[in-house]
């Protein structure tokens, strides 16, 4: 089976830093991962089809090594020449790209680094990871930061400094519990919170209505029973859904309904926001200055459970408010979903990068570039 490329937004993203290097003559050794193969090669997580669409965005061709730092490796990144550009196979093939092995990690570190001269790190998306190739190669040669991880800084510190208020954040996706952190940090940064997706429902059974067999993680309905009520001492509106479209099944033909949020039947699950509640949150959004979206508001990727993503994402566009989309599905749901990207101030290439900075965690892959 021929593997194809159905969101090339990151690749695209890293082509300014890229051409940049080429420019000044440098021989560029593109280093990525995709998936988890957990330090296995697997075919199916080959970067072969990245090499080929990098090449075709370049305009060039880009040679591909069929390992990491083995014998493939060493050949083509000797046979550089000034301006041309090399992508390594899959990076997590190498079980000591994500080892927490400080010696197995930093041993793959030594024969990364000593393929290149210098280092510039410019893959967002996996700064908040101490991997091999983010946080211990820098730390072996000289490195500078590219200039799309310079742009995401920079927009990250206008979500956490001297924001330009109202400051309304949509929060989404499947779990409450990857939203926590921010939510936690938010509450006292943010004017509004805005929630959908899989997670609303943690926060509907918090308030006790019934949430049928809709996704719930009722080992935090506590937690957000007190970010609730810290919420409302600490005058932040949260904003949850009013309608639901509840489904009889996980499947874009199941029969399915606009119901109240607050009365889902017990046989049905909620697989996306209601009109209504896109309205609502639309009318939200719609006085706000500054604007962070991370989550979908449904199950985009079926049709019929699209509309709340796509209501939000039109609220941020209508806002006129300087917009963040936080990387991750929101990102690719833009995409999916046929929307201008250019209609947004900016679309992130990182969403747990992104969602770790507003946690106010330290990131190592931007700390190693900062030594």
């Amino acid at each position: 089976m021929t593997r194809r490329i159905t969101d090339d937004g990151r690749i695209r993203a890293s082509l300014p830093t890229i051409d940049a290097l080429r420019e000044r003559g440098a021989k560029v050794i593109v280093c990525a991962h995709l998936g988890r193969p957990k330090g296995e090669v697997k075919p199916e997580f080959s970067l072969a089809p990245v090499a080929r669409r990098l090449g075709e965005l370049l305009g060039t061709e880009v040679a591909f090594a069929s390992d990491v730092v083995g014998e493939s490796a060493s050949r083509i990144a000797g046979q550089l020449a000034d301006g041309q550009v090399a992508l390594l196979e899959n990076l997590r093939f190498e079980p000591g790209e994500t080892s927490k092995d400080d010696a197995e990690r930093g041993a793959f570190a030594d024969r990364l680094a000593a393929l290149a001269e210098l280092y510039v790190g410019d893959g967002f998306g996996a700064v908040h990871r101490k991997h091999a190739s983010v946080y211990d190669v820098p730390r072996r040669l000289p490195h500078a930061a590219g200039g799309l991880i310079a742009t995401e800084v920079g927009v990250l510190k206008r979500l956490t400094e001297n924001v330009e208020r109202p400051y309304a954040v949509v929060l989404g996706g499947s779990k409450v519990s990857d939203k926590l952190g921010v939510i936690d940090n938010l509450l006292g940064k943010a004017d509004r919170i805005l929630i959908g997706g899989g997670m609303v429902f943690t926060f509907l059974k918090a308030q006790g209505h019934e949430v049928g067999r809709s996704l719930l993680e009722e080992d935090q309905l506590d937690t957000v029973t007190e970010y609730l009520a810290r919420a409302e001492k600490a005058g932040v509106e949260f904003v949850l859904p009013v309608d639901i479209v509840a489904a009889t099944a996980f499947a874009a033909d199941a029969d399915h309904d606009v119901v109240p949020a607050d009365a889902i039947p017990a046989d049905r699950m909620g697989l996306d926001i209601g009109p209504a509640s896109g309205r609502l949150f639309a009318e939200r959004l719609a006085g706000a200055r500054t604007v962070f979206w991370n989550g979908p508001m449904g199950v985009f990727e079926m049709e019929p459970f699209s509309h709340g993503t796509r209501a939000i994402a039109q609220g941020l566009i209508d806002s006129g408010a300087f917009t963040v989309v936080g990387g991750g599905d929101s990102a690719a749901a833009v995409r999916t979903l046929g929307f201008d990207e250019a209609a947004f101030s900016h679309i992130s290439t990182g969403g747990g990068a992104s969602l770790e900075y507003l946690e106010g965690k330290t990131l190592p892959g931007l700390s190693a570039l900062e030594d």
